[in-house]
């Protein structure tokens, strides 16, 4: 459906303030933010900011969903867990799944370093969001693991779930790289280096 212009607006502003509260985290961290800041800087009252958020928290709590949202999206038809019967078409469906999650994360680098650095420090509630976050993205990898598994081109002895977090821990490596070093030539390579440990150690032989 067609968006009408006063809906276009609000959709815009809502970017815009999220734009401007990453940009007040990242320059004066999360903790030290007030809502006056974010406000000052779009040059908007604290009215117009609450009628989009609740406070800044809600702010961080919409870009985890929004991030969720993407992974789980990627992660659909030709890229789902039973999209392939072999170690070749794995191969290519991982590369392709690295690339898709290297844009997602590349695309903004203030998301990553919010979410992986900033956020679990942010209060109990938002530590055990995180947590449950990467939870949900190992029982994704160990899908995937388990079908190769079922199928034979994983190795029969695989240690699915032990293997899942370890590939995990593996790509939160990368992102951390990216957030230090966002150049993507470096993440291109990072995630070849990664799927050479993944074929190299997993598959069947």
């Amino acid at each position: 459906m067609t968006m009408s212009l006063a809906e276009r607006r609000k959709a815009e502003l809502r970017r815009e303030i999220i734009d401007a509260a990453f940009t007040c985290f990242v320059e004066n961290g999360y903790h030290a933010t007030g809502i006056a800041d974010i406000a000052a800087r779009l040059g908007i009252g604290h009215g117009t900011f609450y009628r989009y958020f609740e406070n800044k928290r809600d702010i961080v709590e919409h870009v985890i969903n929004d991030l969720v949202a993407k992974i789980l999206e990627t992660l659909a038809a030709d890229n789902a867990p039973e999209a392939v019967s072999t170690l070749e078409a794995y191969r290519d469906q991982s590369q392709r799944i690295g690339e898709a999650l290297g844009r997602i994360l590349l695309e903004d680098p203030r998301i990553p370093r919010m979410i992986i650095l900033e956020a679990p420090g942010i209060d109990t509630a938002m530590g055990q969001r995180i947590l449950e976050f990467n939870e949900m993205a190992a029982g994704l990898t160990a899908d995937y693991l388990r079908h190769g598994v079922e199928l034979g081109y994983l190795r029969a002895d695989l240690d699915i779930d032990g293997t899942a977090r370890a590939i995990n821990g593996m790509i939160l490596g990368s992102a951390l790289a990216a957030v230090h070093n966002p150049d993507p030539a470096d993440q291109r390579r990072l995630s070849a280096a990664l799927r050479r440990v993944m074929y190299d150690g997993i598959a069947a032989r």
